[in-house]
Formats: C-alpha cells, structure tokens, sequence
C-alpha cells in the first residue's frame, strides 16, 4: 500500500486540465462523456475551488469535483492514481471535500456512482454513503 500522508489536497490551476485528463483516463473505466478541456476550464472559469487534486512528490494522483448549487453539495468524477489506491488519498480528497462544502453553507451531500462501479460503490459506502434506491437520476444533454 502506498503512502499518503505526504500527499497534499488543494484547489486545481486552468494549466493542469490536461494532467487532470491524464489522470481520469488512467482511473476510469469508463470514460464520462464531459472529460473535455473546454469542461474543466470552463468549472474552473466559475468556480476555481470547485475541483480538488490530490499531489504527491509533484505529481497529480487524485482528483475529486465539489460541486456547490446554494443548496446541496455534490461529488463528482473521484479518482486516484491505480498505482497510488487504497492508501486514503480518496478518503482526503473527500474529507477536504467535505470541508469545503461545510464552509459554503452545505448541510447534505450526494454522490452519482455508476450502478456497475462495485468498487466505488464500496468505497462510497464506507465514507459513510447510503444508497438510495427509491430515488432515479435522470438526465438530457443540453447540446443540439
């Protein structure tokens, strides 16, 4: 298991969006059809604190998003380094996470986790998630 306690938790920079793409791809199985460049500047364009990195030795690892509507706070898209898991540099990324959301006002948290994701829906329940099943997400893209 790798070390993490080294690691340290702060807010992304517009000249990382490539590294962060690097690292989503490596961490993914299955790549989210909004991992673009124009995305994440954009995310960072309006809110600069919303995506969280996880650096190690210089080197980008983890990532989460926190996303802040005014009125629930939201994860998305965590990931870490294949060669840098179960150290707890999720479980940072979250907690850092989590006070962020705490500062802004959020009093609830949730998370999209594929249905198929058996290790991330592991995890999320570890940090203390509860599935909601009587609930469905549905979506629409904006484009077109």
């Amino acid at each position: 298991m790798a070390e993490s306690s080294g690691a340290s938790i702060r807010s992304a920079r517009p000249d990382e969006v490539r590294a962060i793409l690097a690292l989503w791809r490596s961490a993914a199985s299955t790549p989210s059809a909004t991992d673009n460049a124009d995305g994440l500047r954009t995310l960072l364009a309006r809110d600069p604190g919303a995506l969280l990195v996880a650096e190690l030795d210089g080197e980008l690892v983890g990532s989460v998003i926190v996303g802040w509507d005014g009125w629930r706070g939201s994860f998305y898209r965590l990931a870490v380094a294949p060669e840098r898991r179960r150290a707890g540099l999720a479980r940072k990324l979250i907690e850092a996470g989590e006070a962020r959301l705490r500062q802004l006002g959020a009093t609830r948290v949730h998370v999209i986790v594929a249905a198929d994701e058996e290790p991330a829906l592991r995890f999320w329940d570890a940090v203390g998630f509860a599935l909601q099943p009587d609930q469905l997400r549905l979506v629409r893209p904006t484009s077109e």
